[in-house]
């Protein structure tokens, strides 16, 4: 019973946390992360007492509890400070939203009423934009060269599919599906993202990053790793060299899923290392691109060359609003038109194998035009041997009509010479 007691005890202290409120609203496991470290500036700003994130926000509902107004004006005071660092070029006028929306859902979810219409009326906008850019393919091609195995699986599958980095904590090699033709060869693979969770959603990739990625299972596999349908698409490394055969087979076989941020932190270390992006100078905030969003927006940027707009979205994972009840492509319909891009070659990361798809599609055209020379020459065949044929025919013709003339002098029989000659096409009565 004591037990029990103290169970419900435990619950009702959750419930009570304003910290376990305040996560509970947020659905993404990034934002739960990214959220709390934007509390920090405002906290150290309102002088919050306590060492870790929950303490600290126990202490700030507690004096907003007693004092919503003192809260209110801390809030305010705080944005005028940020729009100052404004002015001065610090920040952008965007990040003051950063601050401000983190704020708000924790006093919503802690019922702490304040005049959110009062305090949001003096934060600028910003641009709803970025102005960063995607990468260009030479980067994209550059970055493949970094050392670490896993860059080129990594890589390749974020630019042909577009997913989040997000997605990474969610991939299994079962969710990587190929698709075939008529004939069974790969022309594609199906991409399960966020897999169980209520935002998942199909995406497709190339049969270039399909190979890469199975390439990448069986290299694991070959050093002892029981690779199944449930194994992580993306794991730590395992040492590969001075090893024993024993010791090498053994050395594989405890794998541990790469989270986003590790995966993040390659990225941006491949990055560095292969001279693509350079230390951010005093006074700079951002990188041309961003290490990992940015091969989404190279995605969307590729894919509309020749994709309805409707349908990137969906293979993004957005939601269409109102229209996504109306509209509604089938799977085979979203594949054709995910598979104009593949055609054209604009999301081909690997120049090796653009060559190879080049020269098979040149091998396919002489292919193609040898057939075509085939065929011609046949007809040109035929066409001699009907002309041969009718030749024969004229030439019997001919003759019985050189034996008809020179044996008799009847016209009947002249007559029917003439008629014969008619009956075979081979000359014509004047009009």
């Amino acid at each position: 019973m004591d037990n029990l007691d103290k169970t419900n005890d435990e619950r009702h202290n959750v419930i009570q946390n304003p910290y376990s409120k305040f996560i509970y609203a947020i659905r993404s496991p990034e934002t739960q992360k990214r959220y709390p470290r934007r509390f920090k500036p405002f906290l150290a700003y309102a002088n919050i007492s306590g060492n870790q994130i929950e303490d600290q926000l126990l202490d700030l509902y507690t004096k907003a509890k007693s004092n919503p107004r003192w809260l209110q004006e801390t809030i305010i005071n705080f944005m005028i400070l940020q729009k100052d660092r404004v002015s001065r070029g610090e920040i952008e006028a965007s990040t003051i939203s950063n601050y401000y929306k983190p704020l708000k859902l924790f006093c919503d979810m802690n019922d702490i009423l304040l005049n959110w219409k009062l305090i949001s009326r003096g934060i600028p906008r910003g641009r709803h934009a970025s102005l960063d850019r995607a990468p260009t393919i030479q980067e994209i091609r550059k970055l493949l060269n970094y050392p670490d195995i896993r860059i080129r699986p990594i890589v390749s599958l974020m630019v042909t599919s577009g997913i989040r980095i997000g997605a990474w904590d969610y991939l299994k090699w079962k969710h990587i599906i190929p698709v075939e033709d008529e004939s069974g060869n790969v022309i594609a693979a199906k991409v399960q993202v966020y897999a169980g969770e209520p935002e998942q959603y199909s995406a497709y990739t190339t049969r270039e990053c399909f190979l890469i990625l199975k390439e990448w299972m069986e290299y694991r596999s070959s050093f002892g790793e029981k690779v199944s349908g449930d194994s992580w698409l993306m794991r730590d490394l395992w040492k590969t060299t001075n090893l024993h055969f024993r010791s090498r087979l053994g050395s594989a076989r405890h794998p541990k899923k790469l989270k986003n941020e590790a995966i993040r932190t390659i990225l941006c270390r491949a990055l560095l290392q292969q001279n693509i992006r350079v230390e951010l100078q005093e006074g700079q905030r951002r990188h041309e691109f961003k290490a990992a969003h940015g091969f989404r927006k190279f995605f969307k940027t590729r894919c509309e060359k020749v994709m309805r707009p409707a349908n990137i979205a969906i293979l993004m994972g957005w939601d269409l609003g109102l229209s996504s009840s109306y509209y509604k492509p089938t799977e085979d319909e979203l594949l054709q038109d995910y598979l104009k891009v593949v055609s054209l070659d604009l999301l081909t990361v690997d120049e090796s194998y653009k060559l190879k798809n080049d020269l098979t599609k040149y091998e396919q055209k002489n292919q193609d035009d040898i057939f075509l020379i085939k065929g011609k020459l046949q007809e040109k065949d035929e066409a001699i041997r009907l002309l041969s044929d009718q030749f024969s025919s004229l030439k019997i013709v001919v003759d019985q009509l050189i034996n008809g003339l020179s044996t008799s002098r009847d016209q009947d029989q002249v007559d029917s010479v003439i008629k014969s000659l008619y009956s075979t096409g081979l000359i014509q009565k004047n009009s």
